[in-house]
């Protein structure tokens, strides 16, 4: 086997030779060694991600058997639609994060970029795997990586979040064992497609065993993606993150709910028998209750990072709910959105320190360390003319702001109006309403149109704080690096919008082929080659 086939394992091995191989630059010396390596390796992955969204647009779903071991008993990758576009959305969120990092933050604490590489090592294995088993350890491993890089900078407030933020996560992986374990007890198997097979032929006597086992499962994910009342631990960790982290960390949310989807259409869709269906009011309805959560917690924000944590919940509350909704429309527009609000989301976190920056002289932002800034004379001397304090980089920041804002809160004429029309259309349309809890579609329109109006309340009532009411404030000193990577996510927003008709499309093929998963339990379980190209459901 050789050739474009093996690209599917590259989203792993490269960061984790990347991580490795910076490990041993340890020194003060190969810095900017170590900080090249980061970027040209997460630019690589960028690469790589879009070749291998190309390759699933095909209608070819990729399946590399590692050890050529044919399923349930080798491990698999499995590349579809689904993990290409999660694949590219978390390494093209991943390069802007660590070019933000290259001004200043990378130098806050040890092992950032090592650090950085391995939990996209992590993330990237999580899209990518196709059993459970090996899902916990790349889960794990993102946790790992993610506490380091929390933690990075130190402070007492960071420190405190960071510690809420292990102490939840490590309950959140004890649940992911116990869950897999009942699983396993009842199945025999933790390959996905292998359950997806024998979930339909469960004994009746043992499938409220299976049902807990996915129940306390589904709790685990939940957990990470913040579904209400398991998000309490979200904004504060979040706000108190450094920007770079903050940014790369808005993906980390639709780890859990990249699960949810994928696992809750393949194992309890409508072929799982007496199990069809099994948790979708629960998702339904959480996510409703997340979106308000989050709705409210953005009103009642008097800070931008928080304000950045609650839109969070917010975007993933809204998945959460239109994934209960099980309808191939919704789900198509609901993926459309994850896209939008991520983006949007992780320009604004890497936007807030920027705004903050001058709001009094001689301060720095929120959470910002010394340590983040480094020796002042060594930051002056880097900086240079670039960092220059100037009146029109308080308007290129203003228009990045409105951006943002525009983004999250779902208005016209950018990606997340698009999103959210063609999300409510769908979950409205009276012709695809089969199965749906009736009203679910009007639930989820008022408390859309309640969320992104209360979004754009506090984004406007946060930027005439900022930009308006300290007519005394300094001006910030933002460096070309800092706004590159700010303006490159918005452009990518306004890219989405441009090219709406193709990606609507695109996300049709991927929500038809989750809602008839045949095929991917086919093409996962066949014997042969460790790799082959298969014909995936438009």
């Amino acid at each position: 086997m050789s050739g474009i086939a093996d690209l599917v394992i590259a989203p792993v091995l490269l960061p984790l030779l990347a991580g490795a191989g910076m490990l041993l630059l340890n020194g003060e010396r190969q810095r900017a060694v170590v900080a090249g390596l980061n970027v040209a390796a997460t630019l690589a992955l960028v690469c790589i991600a879009a070749v291998l969204l190309a390759m699933s647009d095909t209608g070819t779903r990729e399946v590399y058997r590692l050890g050529n071991w044919p399923a349930p008993f080798g491990i698999v990758l499995v590349l579809d639609r689904l993990s290409a576009l999660m694949l590219l959305l978390t390494n093209v969120l991943a390069l802007a994060s660590v070019v933000f990092s290259l001004a200043r933050w990378h130098r806050a604490g040890a092992h950032f970029h090592s650090l950085f590489q391995y939990l996209l090592m992590g993330l990237n294995g999580a899209f990518l795997t196709g059993d459970l088993f090996n899902l916990f350890v790349f889960f794990e491993l993102l946790l790992a990586a993610s506490y380091g890089l929390l933690l990075h900078g130190s402070g007492l407030t960071r420190v405190k979040a960071g510690l809420h933020y292990i102490v939840v996560n490590l309950a959140a992986s004890l649940l992911f064992l116990v869950g897999v374990s009942l699983i396993y007890g009842v199945t025999g198997t933790l390959n996905m497609a292998d359950l997806a097979a024998r979930v339909p032929t469960v004994a009746p006597e043992s499938r409220g065993l299976l049902e807990a086992g996915a129940g306390v499962l589904a709790v685990a994910f939940l957990l990470k993606a913040g579904m209400w009342p398991l998000s309490f631990w979200l904004p504060t960790a979040y706000a108190a993150a450094s920007p770079p982290v903050a940014s790369i960390f808005a993906i980390m949310t639709k780890v859990g709910v990249y699960i949810v989807l994928r696992l809750s259409l393949l194992l309890f869709g409508e072929g799982a028998g007496a199990s069809a269906g099994f948790g979708s009011d629960w998702l339904l309805w959480g996510g409703l209750a997340t979106i308000v959560f989050g709705t409210i917690g953005t009103l009642a924000s008097q800070d931008t990072a928080r304000l950045g944590g609650f839109s969070v919940l917010v975007s993933s509350g809204t998945v959460l709910a239109a994934t209960g909704i099980g309808q191939a429309g919704v789900t198509s527009g609901a993926l459309f959105y994850l896209v939008s609000s991520t983006l949007g989301i992780g320009a604004f976190f890497l936007l807030v320190e920027l705004i903050e920056r001058g709001r009094e002289p001689g301060a720095d932002v929120i959470a910002v360390t010394r340590e983040a800034y480094g020796d002042e004379d060594e930051v002056d001397e880097a900086e240079g003319d670039v960092g220059i304090a100037i009146v029109a980089t308080m308007g290129l920041l203003g228009v990045a702001f409105i951006g943002c804002a525009v983004v999250i809160a779902g208005l016209p004429p950018l990606s997340g109006f698009i999103a959210k029309f063609a999300l409510l259309a769908a979950a409205l349309n009276p012709g695809d309403r089969s199965g749906a809890v009736p009203g679910s579609g009007w639930a989820l329109l008022v408390v859309l149109i309640l969320s992104g109006f209360a979004t754009l309340v506090a984004m406007s009532r946060a930027g005439l704080r900022i930009f308006w009411a300290s007519p005394d404030r300094t001006v910030p000193r933002v460096r070309a690096i800092e706004m590159g990577p700010v303006m490159f996510l918005l452009m990518i927003c306004v890219a989405q919008t441009i090219l709406a008709g193709p990606v609507i499309r695109f996300m049709q093929a991927t929500a038809q082929s989750l809602h008839a998963p045949a095929g991917y339990v086919s093409d996962v379980l066949q014997t042969g080659a460790r790799s082959g190209r298969h014909l995936e459901g438009k």
